[in-house]
């Protein structure tokens, strides 16, 4: 009779729990949620605004040509350098996007710094933390390093870049060594930073500063409750909102442009004149700047090729969302529960599905639109799993531009160092990562946690339709 009533308890409570996991929506081998991967199909970005006029469509196509060039020395490449040229690190899923991989949809890859360091015979070694299916990086130091080669406790934060042209059959007898990375990594004094896509950054351009304090200042009870304390960064110079890099510290697209034209190619222009440390003369091959407006030419051809890069990127539509070629064939109604869930759950808090744009003196298309970005454009404490230790204007070391999310769908790794990706769960890895001792996050992601394993698939197939 003992062992009767025993088999019937455990038949209750077995009963219980199965009840429980089907109003929730879960079963007992539940399936656990994972990152469907690259969207594949029609790759819905690169494409120019469909308000241009004719000559504007001249100085967009002119400028993703310039964008792709490669450069050499004599074009002012170097004499150190991260890659050869824009499109090298904006190019999944098209140009203007952020780091391809040899493996995924489409198929870009491998990482173009791979052959990008020893071109012309220049005699680079790889850095470990570059591979061929692993993102395109750019590397900080967040402390200086003394000329003893220990670290300080000054901080740094700058670009070291990768390589040099030593060896290159354009470099002349410039001989320049390549940081020593690998003693950075070991005393942890090593940060990454990976490309950040430029589709519809004419839009975010023009976004008012009114419309995103105005958005910051929404729901203050809601965001006090969740812990989100946004706040913009800021230019030092005339106090308005900058928001451009992974940490909005760049005020606009020609600033972000010649900023990256000499920091990552080296080459100097009309905004960022003066060669990167100190170099000895035969390393110094061009006059400066080597980049500037072209007095000798008229049309398209006479901007530099700075100020023609920030018009490319001014002119690039945003990505188109998608709910064809994502893997697994998600249905209609599991992407839709998705996106209420999104913002269920207040994911929306940060990342604000779109923000009013200005009234635009270029074109149309820039004008009044409701930009479906996904980021409200502050910098939030994202805690000490994130933190980088690099403090950029009013950005902390732990504080970082809310990503925006569109053009999701096609995008290979995430975080600002790309830390997450195919090789680690991708989305699922980079939600996890939200979370940390610190984060404004925290509490959106517990209550991503306490989802159901398909809730939180949906919501998976969503982020992938954008």
């Amino acid at each position: 009779m003992k062992v009767l009533r025993a088999i019937l308890v455990c038949c209750l409570i077995l009963g219980a729990l199965f009840a429980t996991r089907l109003l929730t929506g879960q079963t007992p081998a539940a399936t656990a949620a994972k990152d469907p991967g690259v969207r594949a199909g029609e790759v819905n970005a690169g494409n120019p605004i469909s308000s241009l006029s004719s000559t504007q469509l001249q100085y967009f196509q002119d400028g993703l040509l310039r964008f792709n060039e490669v450069e050499d020395v004599k074009g002012g490449l170097g004499p150190t350098f991260n890659s050869t040229s824009c499109g090298n690190c904006h190019s999944q899923p098209a140009t203007g996007g952020t780091s391809p991989s040899v493996a995924d949809y489409p198929n870009i890859g491998p990482n173009p710094q791979m052959a990008a360091a020893n071109a012309e015979g220049a005699t680079n070694r790889i850095p470990s933390f570059i591979t061929a299916d692993g993102p395109v990086r750019e590397a900080r130091f967040p402390f200086a390093v003394g000329s003893n080669g220990a670290v300080t406790r000054t901080p740094d934060g700058g670009v070291h870049a990768l390589f040099t042209v030593t060896g290159r059959s354009d470099a002349g007898g410039c001989s320049l060594a390549q940081p020593n990375f690998s003693a950075m990594q070991q005393a942890n004094n090593l940060i990454f930073r990976i490309p950040t896509p430029v589709y519809g950054a004419g839009l975010i351009e023009n976004i008012s500063d009114a419309t995103i304090l105005n958005n910051m200042r929404a729901n203050p009870g809601l965001k006090a409750a969740l812990g989100i304390n946004g706040h913009p960064n800021t230019s030092g110079n005339d106090g308005t909102i900058t928001r451009f890099g992974w940490k909005a510290q760049n005020k606009s697209l020609e600033v972000f442009s010649g900023e990256a034209y000499n920091v990552e190619m080296g080459v100097t222009n009309e905004l960022f004149p003066n060669e990167r440390g100190a170099f000895p003369s035969s390393c110094q091959v061009n006059p400066t700047p080597e980049d500037g407006t072209n007095f000798d030419f008229d049309g398209v051809q006479l901007p530099s090729d700075a100020v023609v890069f920030a018009v490319f990127m001014r002119f690039l539509a945003p990505p188109t969302p998608s709910t064809v070629g994502i893997p697994g064939n998600p249905t209609a109604a599991s992407i839709a529960n998705g996106k209420a869930l999104f913002s269920q759950i207040h994911c929306d808090t940060c990342h604000t599905a779109t923000l009013r744009t200005a009234v635009s003196a270029i074109t149309p298309g820039l004008s009044n639109q409701n930009a479906a970005l996904y980021s409200d454009l502050l910098v939030h404490n994202m805690g000490f799993g994130l933190s980088d230790r690099v403090a950029q204007g009013a950005a902390g070391a732990d504080e970082f531009r809310t990503a925006p999310l569109w053009g999701l769908g096609q995008r290979i790794f995430f975080l600002h160092d790309g830390r997450s990706g195919p090789a680690n769960g991708g989305l699922v890895h980079a939600i996890a990562q939200h979370a940390s001792n610190g984060s404004e996050a925290n509490r959106v992601i517990a209550l991503y946690n306490n989802l159901t394993n398909q809730q939180k698939q949906d919501l998976l197939n969503f982020l992938r339709s954008l």
